[in-house]
């Protein structure tokens, strides 16, 4: 049995009041030492959860940069308008409009709300996609103030990775703004399909193709009067000087009398070339419509005189009527009229015209 003494045959000695366990306490070195490594170990875990979300960040801006949804600060001497035609006949009359001078006086009050879209072409310069009106307010700006807070514009940048193959694409892009505004005649509209179809960059050249490539989320009787004017745009070409001006039925008359007396386009032609203002245009294809229209049968009675247009006054409204039209001009600012006096005024108007043998016009 063990005694527990040595081989000595005595017992250990131990200190008086020492137990037999020795304690042990972590000394200023060790102290610091594990500071230092459970701050390493925080320090450490920090930085890999830094790295992920800058890994994440980064893959988040690579796409949105892929998807084109990043804006930059472009100086407006960078954008390019000249490797794509603009959707605007009358570029000079836009740049001089009203709408031109409250567009500069809201980005003057507020800055530019809207990106403008633009892409680089072969040569690497920025070439305007989508807000000519924006880049021509800035440009304006400058010009007239000489601030350089006008001297860069906001824009999207087409991404170059996948840039459209279809070249139609950025045709689509330029006008669909304007579309959905309904901002676009359909003289305009012809003409971006014209050019497009002319564009030795894009797959195929019938412009009435185009007009579907273009247009195809249109309503097809839309579809249809740009089909129209594309085919009065084409025959008429520079004769015609201000398409803009030209409504949708006149236009559309005008295509169904060419058609259906093609001998008659070269003397439209030729009355158009020498006309010197829009009024005259105008007078130059109705006269053309009219002369083209086959007489109708009479009924009886003295024959009815066919006239272009005529006008009368009541009191200080002046009244213009036309074939399918009645314009008035007066004194009153009729945006201030309430929308329902408004639509009551016509339905009486229309209930006097429909009422047979009775000129009287019921009171508002």
């Amino acid at each position: 049995m063990s005694t527990g003494k040595n081989k000595f045959g005595f017992d250990p000695i131990e200190p008086a009041g020492r137990s037999s366990k020795r304690e042990r306490s972590v000394g200023p070195m060790g102290a610091a030492v594990r500071e230092a490594a459970a701050s390493l170990q925080e320090t450490t875990e920090a930085k890999i959860e830094q790295r992920r979300k800058n890994a994440e960040d980064a893959k988040a801006w690579r796409a949105a940069e892929a998807q084109g949804r990043v804006l930059v600060s472009l100086p407006l001497s960078d954008v390019s308008t000249d490797d794509l035609p603009r959707d605007r006949l009358d570029l000079a009359a836009v740049a001089n409009s009203d709408e031109m001078e409250e567009l500069k006086a809201s980005i003057r009050a507020r800055g530019q709300k809207e990106p403008i879209e633009v892409y680089r072409d072969g040569q690497g310069r920025y070439q305007l996609k989508k807000g000519w009106r924006r880049l021509t307010a800035l440009s304006q700006l400058l010009s007239e103030t000489e601030d350089d807070a006008f001297a860069r514009i906001i824009a999207r940048v087409e991404p170059q990775g996948d840039a459209p193959t279809d070249r139609v694409a950025r045709y689509i892009d330029m006008v669909e703004e304007n579309v959905v505004r309904e901002d676009l005649t359909f003289a305009e509209m012809a003409q971006v399909a014209i050019l497009a179809a002319r564009d030795p960059d894009v797959e195929g050249d019938d412009p009435d193709a185009m007009v579907g490539r273009l247009y195809g989320s249109l309503h097809k009787m839309k579809r249809s009067y740009i089909r129209s004017f594309v085919f009065l745009l084409i025959e008429l070409d520079e004769a015609l000087k201000w398409p803009k001006n030209i409504s949708r039925n006149l236009g559309v008359d005008l295509v169904r009398l060419m058609k259906a007396q093609p001998d008659r386009s070269s003397g439209l032609r030729r009355a158009l070339i020498g006309c010197a203002s829009p009024e005259e245009q105008a007078e130059a294809l109705n006269a053309f419509l009219q002369a083209g229209q086959k007489p109708k049968p009479q009924t009886g009675g003295k024959p009815r005189e066919r006239k272009e247009k005529y006008e009368f006054h009541v009191g200080d409204t002046k009244v213009t009527a036309r074939s399918g039209e009645c314009r008035i001009v007066s004194h009153r600012d009729f945006t201030d009229m309430p929308r329902d006096r408004l639509e009551q005024a016509v339905r009486a108007f229309e209930a006097a015209l429909e009422a047979p043998g009775n000129p009287r016009v019921t009171k508002l």
